[in-house]
């Protein structure tokens, strides 16, 4: 009698040859799974519509269509019921701490032994958070910070692709041209992530945002010099 494969699992990393070595640690982890693997979050985003009984997805920090913490933050927004897991290059632990801030259920670093990664795997697909031993311990945002990530995280998945427009010191009218709305649904949008974050002006927004597709951003919060900056504010 045909069963059904018990997991289903989405791995995301643009380098051919650690995603092909994290394939073949999750098959042997769970050798009863189905595991697919893509290279860019457009392709990922696709697949997820395509299967969206995904039960895991591995994600890696940068590659193609995304930097940062703008991936993880946009795959909560859209499937706030899908548990997305960090595996990364990057080590700091104050950079863990904010990937769990942001809704990941885990963070494997990619220095992990295979035998590591299976046991995360394993672990996150039980139903657990899954952390590096002694790269996160001792390391807790400030309130600030605290409730900075809360707010972005109340963005809509619409408010948010505005607000990484932002990054790039985009007008209305080409962030309209983008995400084919009008400009004073732009406008709207704009009014709504300043409302939501607590600022006053789209350059401070716009700097937030280039601070999440920096992962390794020591803070959020930008320190005054940089306010001083070339991006343009519009009525």
């Amino acid at each position: 009698m045909y069963r059904l494969p018990k997991h289903r699992l989405l791995i995301a990393d643009d380098h051919p040859l650690f995603r092909a070595a994290l394939t073949a640690a999750v098959a042997d982890a769970v050798p009863e799974a189905i595991v697919e693997a893509t290279a860019s979050l457009v392709d990922l985003l696709a697949r997820l519509d395509a299967q969206p009984d995904c039960d895991l997805v591995l994600l890696d920090l940068r590659m193609p269509g995304s930097s940062g913490f703008s991936s993880l933050i946009q795959l909560r927004g859209l499937r706030p019921d899908l548990p997305v897991a960090i595996v990364s290059g990057e080590e700091n632990p104050l950079v863990i701490r904010r990937a769990i801030d942001f809704g990941a259920c885990g963070y494997i670093p990619k220095s992990a032994s295979l035998a590591v990664i299976g046991e995360a795997v394993r672990a996150m697909l039980d139903g657990n958070e899954w952390l590096p031993e002694g790269l996160a311990d001792g390391v807790d945002q400030d309130a600030a910070e605290q409730a900075l990530t809360r707010q972005i995280a109340t963005l809509t998945p619409q408010q948010f692709k505005v607000l990484m427009a932002l990054a790039d010191g985009r007008l209305n009218k080409q962030i309209g041209y983008e995400l084919s709305i009008t400009e004073a649904t732009v406008k709207a949008h704009v009014t709504a992530v300043l409302r939501k974050l607590g600022l006053y002006r789209r350059t401070q927004a716009a700097l937030l945002a280039r601070r999440l597709l920096d992962a390794s951003a020591g803070s959020l919060t930008p320190p005054m010099d940089e306010l001083q900056s070339d991006v343009a504010d519009e009525d």
